[in-house]
């Protein structure tokens, strides 16, 4: 049972990511008949931190021997992950408490502090997006899911940016003491129990570029044109190419299929029009060439793991579903 949480902060700490985790676990709820953690803040480098605000800093009295007690060790995101090194004494609790059966969770780029204790190899996790690939490439042991929310890779859980720290902490908190709990606690926190899709829909992915002119003004006019039936025979026409040649070299130039970047460029013109008016699905799936609202929610969560109507709510609330 989960009863002893303690959150380790490192120089550089992000408040957000922190407070999330107090938010979840170092709050005495005990009059809604929710469960009181026995929860503390636990600095790896001395009494008095710094944070990634301006003037702000962090103190506390616990120092790393408050990890020894504790059922699950919570590490927020921090500065200069990509960069810095970490005490090899947090390193070695990190380590101590997996063995002994203990969870440890990372909210953003706290998870390279797990990375760094060796605690990710072998393992799959998550990382912020824009962290992925760096993390990736520091240990390339770990199995690194770019597109989720969180990973729980029991003992060791790794959530992605910001507020899927919130998604992780109630994910395990479900976990050990059932969804009532993490529901009530959603509800006073008021936030979603459970958020549908994964970081895909809130990544701005543009298009790979061309490295040359060949096929240039081909992707221009598909652009101009997704709502219409395209094939690869009509575009090498336009490229005055045959099919073969046009589809090899389109790969070359742009690193994906005709079929992939034309359906890639449909779904980023279904998430603008989704965000910023209030078209029916009907008319959004013409717009994009995917001629149904079915054919189109079925892409739509292919490539972003949400729907269409999820996606709209998240970015305009609820009444523009």
């Amino acid at each position: 049972m989960l009863k002893n949480v303690a959150t380790v902060l490192l120089d550089g700490v992000h408040p957000f990511e922190l407070g999330v985790v107090c938010e979840v676990f170092g709050l005495d709820r005990s009059d809604e008949g929710l469960p009181v953690y026995d929860f503390a803040v636990v600095s790896a480098e001395g009494p008095a931190l710094s944070t990634h605000v301006p003037g702000l800093t962090v103190s506390t009295p616990h120092g790393l021997d408050r990890l020894e007690e504790a059922d699950l060790i919570t590490v927020p995101a921090t500065d200069a992950v990509t960069s810095r090194g970490y005490p090899p004494e947090l390193l070695d609790a990190l380590r101590r408490a997996v063995d002994r059966g203990s969870r440890v969770l990372s909210v953003c780029s706290g998870v390279f502090v797990l990375g760094a204790a060796g605690l990710l190899d072998g393992r799959r996790c998550a990382a912020h997006w824009r962290h992925a690939d760096e993390l990736a490439r520091r240990f390339p042991r770990a199995m690194v899911e770019p597109d989720v929310l969180y990973v729980d890779a029991d003992p060791v859980i790794t959530s992605a940016g910001t507020a899927s720290g919130i998604d992780a902490c109630l994910h395990i908190v479900r976990k050990e003491q059932g969804p009532e709990v993490a529901n009530k606690i959603a509800r006073r926190m008021v936030v979603p129990p459970h958020r549908d899709g994964g970081q895909a829909q809130y990544i701005e992915r543009p298009l790979p570029k061309s490295s040359c002119d060949t096929v240039g003004e081909v992707l221009v006019w598909m652009e101009e044109h997704l709502d219409q039936d395209v094939t690869v025979e009509r575009l090498a026409a336009r490229a005055h190419m045959s099919p073969r040649t046009f589809a090899r070299r389109f790969q070359q130039e742009t690193g994906t299929t005709p079929y992939r970047w034309l359906l890639r460029q449909r779904v980023l013109l279904a998430q603008r029009l989704l965000e910023a008016t209030d078209e029916t699905m009907d008319t959004i799936a013409d717009r994009t060439g995917f001629g149904t609202a079915a054919a189109l929610r079925h892409q739509f969560v292919r490539a972003l793991g949400t729907t269409p109507n999820s996606y709209r709510r998240a970015f305009r609330g609820p009444q523009a579903a």
